[in-house]
């Protein structure tokens, strides 16, 4: 029995054994390579495998490079992956760049794809331009007219340009600052709604495209319209500031006016506290007077008479001014 299991165990593990050693060694991805005549060797896959790197990201890109007439070698691809670049992506932009008859190498395709921009994308926009439409872009001519335009840039990308150079939004702020200070310069606004061709062309002659990745080829204006009158919308608000500001002024006006009329009434109810405190006084100093022997009773009764003929005179004169109107009646 035990002349049996012995020779089983030993075949297992053979059997494990190449399992392991297959799993760990792409022997079918190096064959593949070995019919595409790449010159891949055993000892590299199994150097892949150890630096951590998946063979099939680098066979198959450099299987699919050869046959399309590319110089690669397995280093340079290789590297790049390890730097954290898209091996297939590169290779794809390299061969339609050599079917477009596009001048770009591997290290500058590789330096393009590191910066992350999409090389392949720029290769297939330097054959095929690509259209960039502007948001609609508000303007005030000299007259004072509000004039909206919406612009289509078409650009093409600059390859040499790619690394460093700015996107597509910088392309949209320039272009969009162009159209501004296009209709900004115009003196009538419908000088830019008959002519919206002098937009495009003043915003060419710019050279918008400095410093881009992009080259532009042409801008065409898709739309334009009027929009408010902001010149007679400034002049309304401007009259209502100056409005409110008078209205300020005269309420300011009318507060010191109120402020001083209101001090003349505290004066006046200051003096007749005074008069009456005054008024009061008055018999303190006649009964001082008698008890000191200055005023003798006669003159206080005939003090007494002239005030109470005063008192009946101004009675008769207010019942005299009472009754005038009806006498007129």
């Amino acid at each position: 029995m035990e002349e049996i299991i012995i020779p089983l165990l030993f075949i297992a593990l053979i059997v494990i054994g190449v399992v392991v050693v297959f799993s760990f060694i792409p022997l079918g991805l190096w064959i593949s390579a070995l019919a595409a005549r790449v010159p891949v060797g055993i000892f590299a896959l199994i150097g892949m495998r150890l630096r951590r790197v998946v063979p099939v990201k680098i066979v198959a890109p450099l299987i699919k490079a050869t046959k399309a007439g590319l110089d690669l070698n397995v280093n340079k691809l290789e590297g790049h992956f390890l730097a954290g670049g898209n091996v297939d992506r590169v290779v794809n932009a390299l061969i339609a760049a050599q079917r477009a008859e596009i001048p770009l190498l591997f290290e500058r395709a590789a330096a393009i794809d590191l910066a992350g921009r999409d090389v392949l994308e720029a290769v297939q926009m330097s054959v095929n331009p690509k259209v960039i439409e502007t948001p609609v872009v508000a303007a005030v001519a000299k007259d004072g007219i509000e004039v909206k335009a919406r612009a289509k840039v078409t650009v093409r990308a600059n390859i040499d340009r790619l690394v460093g150079g700015a996107g597509e939004e910088t392309i949209i702020a320039r272009v969009g600052e162009g159209i501004v200070t296009t209709i900004g310069s115009s003196d009538n606004h419908k000088v830019v709604l008959e002519n919206p061709d002098n937009i495009s062309n003043t915003v060419l002659t710019k050279g918008l495209d400095s410093g881009t990745a992009y080259e532009i080829l042409s801008i065409d204006v898709a739309d334009v319209d009027v929009g408010k009158n902001i010149g007679a919308q400034l002049q309304t608000d401007q009259a209502e500031a100056d409005k409110r500001i008078a209205q300020a002024k005269a309420e300011e006006r009318r507060a010191m006016a109120v402020a001083r009329e209101q001090e003349m009434i505290a004066s006046v109810q200051e003096m007749r506290a005074k008069v009456t405190e005054a008024e009061a006084e008055v018999p303190l100093a006649f009964a001082q007077a008698l008890r000191d022997g200055n005023l003798g009773v006669m003159d206080y009764y005939q003090l007494k008479n002239v005030m109470a003929d005063t008192d009946m005179r101004e009675n008769i004169s207010k019942l005299g001014q009472q009754g005038q109107p009806e006498d007129e009646e």
